[in-house]
């Protein structure tokens, strides 16, 4: 009869561990005074006017002389500017209000379609020359816009398109800067495998950048309408120098107008016209705000892309 030894016991280590350290409020945020005192000066740097700007708009010429300039008169009249703001001169500061709406809709819509087209060209496909064109749009990103003006004017004199909406959304649509950040988001954002498939299945290329690249380059394309918007609404010597009807004249150079009024004091102007302009002003920059807060998480994303290497 023969026995077996027993099994020696099976023993496992199973020694505590240790749980993970939590990190306090001190590593995972870290505070530093100088860059809070430093990003509140660059607040109040960027505030201030537009605190100063609602602050004249409810105020009186007179108050806007005798008065401390970064708080409220005695006797506040923003509805009463508002209200003389949009009557004076038979309300053409409404028709300059449309005027540049269409000026910057119209061109922000068309250069951001342009540069998506162009930008999705110089980084999905290789042809004869890219590179140097690439470049020569690199160079005209440096080009100012103001030395570009006076020979724009001559070259639409030429074509009779002086003093036509067509003067100020043309060269509008012209965006190097739009067309370069477009090619660096088309670069990652619309894959070549997407591409190839869709070719695959018969689409033409027309087809494919309409339904399917659009879509993918949808916060680039945010980015630069935004850009444009605000570069075209903003803009005051192209349509100084291509407009002599003041029913073309856009809020930059319709307010100018009044301001040089109040100050030689001029045909049509009042004893309130400079106001006028400060609550013009105000009305002016309220569309610009809103279009950045509605598209403010596109406009980000777009600003982020080609950030990181994926």
């Amino acid at each position: 009869m023969t026995t077996t030894a027993p099994a020696a016991p099976i023993t496992t280590d199973r020694s505590p561990t240790k749980p993970p350290a939590r990190r306090g409020p001190s590593s995972s945020r870290r505070r530093s005074t100088p860059l809070t005192i430093a990003m509140l000066a660059v607040l109040a740097y960027f505030l201030l006017p537009l605190f100063w700007l609602l602050i004249a708009s409810t105020k009186s010429t007179q108050d806007l002389f005798n008065s401390f300039g970064l708080w409220f008169s005695d006797a506040p009249q923003l509805l009463a500017n508002i209200k003389e703001t949009f009557t004076q001169d038979d309300g053409v500061f409404v028709q300059w209000l449309l005027n540049t709406l269409l000026y910057a809709v119209v061109s922000a819509l068309g250069a951001a379609l342009l540069a998506a087209g162009a930008g999705y060209g110089f980084a999905k496909f290789r042809f004869r020359g890219d590179r140097a064109a690439f470049n020569l749009v690199l160079g005209a990103v440096m080009v100012p816009t103001t030395a570009l003006a006076i020979p724009t004017y001559l070259l639409f004199a030429e074509a009779g398109l002086v003093n036509t909406p067509w003067a100020i959304i043309l060269p509008s649509l012209v965006n190097p800067f739009g067309l370069y950040l477009m090619r660096v988001y088309a670069q990652d954002a619309v894959p070549d495998s997407i591409l190839e498939a869709a070719r695959i299945d018969g689409a033409g290329e027309a087809r494919i950048f309409f339904t399917i690249a659009l879509r993918l380059l949808a916060p680039g394309l945010v980015t630069v309408l935004l850009f444009t918007l605000v570069a075209t609404w903003n803009n005051y010597f192209l349509p100084l120098i291509m407009l002599n009807d003041p029913d073309l004249y856009p809020i930059t150079v319709g307010l100018s107008s009044w301001a040089a009024q109040a100050q030689n004091g001029g045909a049509g102007a009042s004893s309130d016209m400079l106001a006028l302009v400060v609550t013009g002003s105000l009305i002016s920059i309220l569309p610009l705000v809103a279009a950045f807060l509605l598209l403010q998480r596109y406009w980000q994303s777009g600003l982020a892309a080609g950030g990181v290497k994926q």
